[in-house]
């Protein structure tokens, strides 16, 4: 019996130490995957206390109060500062349609004579306080708002994410706005009233002059409000779709192991011949697993009483990247199978590889919150590539020709990677 086990024992691990394939997945993907996951939650962790939020600054103030906000952003480790876009000086056009595009993740509009319209309001309220302090507060209150500063938002940034951003910069705005105001407010009432003691109370630092107006940078008429719908519903829907490889990787391999594979090859056929069959198959499957997922995200999600998912202004651009991610995801598959030698070894492959793309691609955690050089890896992925496309479409307004490019992408990769998988078998064949 103990002879029988050894036996058993030894030869699991001659097989094992034969593939050698299949050990550096097993040994050397795992590692990969905590060295990228880690990276990329500590830096989601530590955002708001490392530069890097992108805000794009347009100051047509040109005076104190813009140029005191422009002061801070510079010297502030949470902003990664700009008031040029590709080169040129940033404007409020510009900037909406850079925030728009997922370049800035925040834009800052000071409007012209901004700091003009506080000075104003403060030697109005000046002139009442003399009046006396009901008469003060009574005017006070009768105040209209003077100065609108527009803090503009990218769509595909979490709310979470962006109320801390937002409440900093409106803790930090009010601060500089209170300053000018006291400023101001002194240098009139010293004229008039040089004993301090006689002085009117701050009853104006509670006053309303600079109101903030919050817009998303959409090109939706009706403007689309992010929520986690809009956002869990796209993303892992292209991870489902992606994980399609597994199936069809060990499908793959399943005929390779009977023995089909070599009676097909007897056959006149050529073998991206006998492919396109499964590809055609399994890109069916995808757009069955998307739909399934749209019904998700438009009927079952209300019924828990979240909110239903907002699909744009494109069906033809959502069936179109939705045909590129299919194909994208299948070709992969076919890949995965054909480079794999063991079913064993193209389940820990697609699998772990797959988690690796879908980390890197912004699934798991937002591209925006990664640092720098993950952000520009991420750039590669093709399920950011995919992504991207449905958060132009469902977040963005987008149309069809804001995701062509991104579809393109998609479908150079499948080209890509059937191309590999014609190359590979074909060695595998002269062998």
């Amino acid at each position: 019996m103990l002879i029988k086990l050894w036996a058993t024992i030894r030869k699991e691990m001659l097989l094992l130490l034969r593939d050698r394939v299949g050990l550096s997945i097993l040994f050397v993907m795992p590692m990969v995957l905590i060295f990228v996951m880690t990276l990329i939650q500590d830096s989601a962790f530590k955002t708001m206390n490392e530069k890097g939020i992108p805000i794009v600054f347009v100051n047509n103030d040109r005076d104190s109060l813009g140029i005191q906000i422009e002061a801070g952003l510079r010297n502030n480790p949470l902003c990664d500062f700009s008031d040029r876009i590709d080169g040129k000086p940033a404007t409020a056009e510009l900037a909406m349609k850079a925030v728009g595009e997922g370049k800035f993740l925040v834009g800052i509009i000071i409007p012209a004579k901004a700091t003009a319209a506080i000075r104003k309001n403060v030697s109005q309220l000046v002139s009442e306080t003399l009046n006396g302090e009901d008469s003060a507060l009574q005017k006070l209150n009768q105040l209209q708002d003077s100065v609108e500063i527009t803090i503009m938002i990218d769509p595909v940034a979490k709310k979470s994410f962006l109320t801390s951003v937002t409440s900093n910069l409106h803790e930090f705005i009010s601060e500089v706005k209170t300053k000018i105001m006291f400023q101001t407010f002194a240098e009139q009432i010293q004229d008039v009233i040089p004993d301090k003691k006689n002085a009117p109370k701050n009853t104006y630092a509670k006053s309303q002059i600079i109101k903030y107006k919050e817009v998303y940078a959409s090109k939706s008429e009706d403007k689309i409000v992010p929520n986690a719908v809009q956002h869990n519903v796209p993303a892992w829907t292209i991870f489902a779709m992606f994980f399609i490889a597994i199936p069809l990787s060990g499908s793959i391999l399943k005929e390779k192991n009977e023995g089909s594979v070599f009676r097909l090859n007897t056959m006149p056929t050529p073998y991206m011949l006998l492919v396109t069959g499964k590809v055609f198959v399994y890109v069916l499957v995808c757009l069955i697993q998307f739909m399934l997922m749209l019904s998700v995200g438009k009927i079952f999600l209300p019924m828990l009483g979240l909110p239903e998912l907002v699909l744009g202004n494109s069906l033809l651009g959502i069936f179109v990247l939705t045909l590129a991610t299919a194909f994208a995801a299948t070709g992969y598959g076919v890949m995965v199978g054909t480079l794999a030698t063991t079913e064993h070894q193209a389940a820990i492959m697609g699998s772990l590889s797959i988690l690796l793309l879908s980390a890197l691609g912004g699934i798991w955690v937002p591209s925006y919150v990664m640092p720098e050089l993950m952000r520009n890896i991420s750039a590669w992925s093709p399920l950011n590539w995919s992504l991207e496309g449905f958060y132009k479409l469902f977040l963005r307004g987008g149309h069809i020709q804001d995701i062509l490019l991104d579809a393109f992408k998609l479908m150079l990769f499948f080209f890509a990677t059937m191309s590999i998988s014609y190359i590979a078998n074909l060695k595998k064949r002269t062998v």
